[in-house]
């Protein structure tokens, strides 16, 4: 089977040695590795306990008589949770037409490597969107109108009369009373954060500060939060050879979260990502770069794969509001 680009494509007349052109996205635009805590895991499955926390919020300690027992009780632990670190790959062929025609700066190498990983970085993005970053997945879910919002609605952030620091401060109350943690971190879309960093009532709110101007350091001080992650990534959803549709990954929505600092024992938390860290080689998200020979493709054809093996899972759905549409 013939490998693209061929090596036509990769030699050039007289190319410029000190210039090329490549849509790689920044890895700061995938956010799916930054939002719950990585736990490495050494199987690939296994299960994890969870304690009631209704056990642990009820007031029964009781004044205690002389020559009387103590009050006492007990709490109860869900043993039955899992995960399963599902395995993701991709490859990329490299021949050896293409590493001795190719002119500088082309790497052949290099730029399969940078392919199979942005692969494999969208696949982590796309499967974060559709198990956290959408409806029906949090306790706590409001929806943005265009007018008039009733029960578990809201006035979409766009619209200049809307007021997304009380929706905000509203919901992170809520889930504070509910579970006894603040959420911690707000998760935008591209388009929810256009809107947020320009309506009027958060400019008036900082109008004053030394710069004026909305960043998402300033969004996580107007909304009591230690981070705002703002979703830029891209996918193209059209196949090869259709005209390109590119779209943001996730959609333009927000979610509100208290996500743990780090994994730990008896440690809470909205959500958690499971690496599978157990294989030869495998990085902290459970990745690994494999090289080998694919010589009955050609002599000197190499194959650089990617793989990539983690589950993602909701732990608690209490901790979590989502504001689905919030802006038009």
């Amino acid at each position: 089977m013939p490998t693209n680009p061929n090596r036509i494509q990769v030699h050039i007349d007289r190319a410029l040695t000190n210039i090329s052109v490549a849509y790689i996205q920044s890895a700061s635009a995938f956010i799916s590795a930054r939002v719950f805590p990585v736990v490495p895991v050494q199987k690939q499955s296994d299960r994890y306990f969870v304690y009631k926390r209704e056990d642990w919020y009820r007031d029964e300690a009781k004044e205690r008589a002389p020559m009387t027992e103590s009050a006492g009780g007990g709490y109860d632990i869900d043993n039955t949770p899992t995960y399963f670190c599902k395995k993701y790959a991709y490859h990329k062929d490299v021949g050896e037409e293409d590493r001795t025609n190719a002119d500088a700066p082309l790497n052949p190498d290099q730029d399969a490597v940078d392919f199979v990983t942005t692969k494999l970085l969208l696949k982590r993005e796309v499967l974060w969107a559709e198990k956290f970053f959408t409806s029906g997945v949090w306790s706590t879910e409001y929806t943005g109108v265009a007018a008039t919002p009733g029960a578990g609605q809201f006035l979409q952030w766009n619209d200049a009369t809307s007021n997304p620091i009380e929706d905000i401060d509203k919901a992170q109350t809520m889930l504070l009373e509910l579970t006894g943690y603040k959420p911690n971190k707000l998760v935008l879309g591209a388009w929810t954060y256009k809107a947020l960093k320009n309506h009027p009532n958060i400019l008036d709110r900082i109008k004053y500060t030394q710069r004026g101007i909305v960043t998402t350091d300033i969004l996580a001080m107007l909304f009591d939060v230690d981070e705002v992650l703002v979703a830029e990534a891209v996918q193209n959803l059209s196949p090869k050879g259709v005209a390109e549709n590119n779209k943001f990954i996730l959609g333009k929505h927000a979610l509100l979260v208290y996500a743990a600092p780090r994994p730990a024992l008896k440690t809470p938390s909205a959500g958690y990502t499971f690496a599978w860290t157990g294989l030869m080689g495998a990085g902290a998200y459970g990745n690994r770069i494999l090289r080998f020979p694919m010589d009955h493709l050609g002599v000197g054809t190499e194959r650089i794969e990617g793989e990539m093996a983690f589950d993602q899972k909701v732990v608690a759905a209490d901790m979590g509001a989502f504001f689905k549409d919030a802006v038009a």
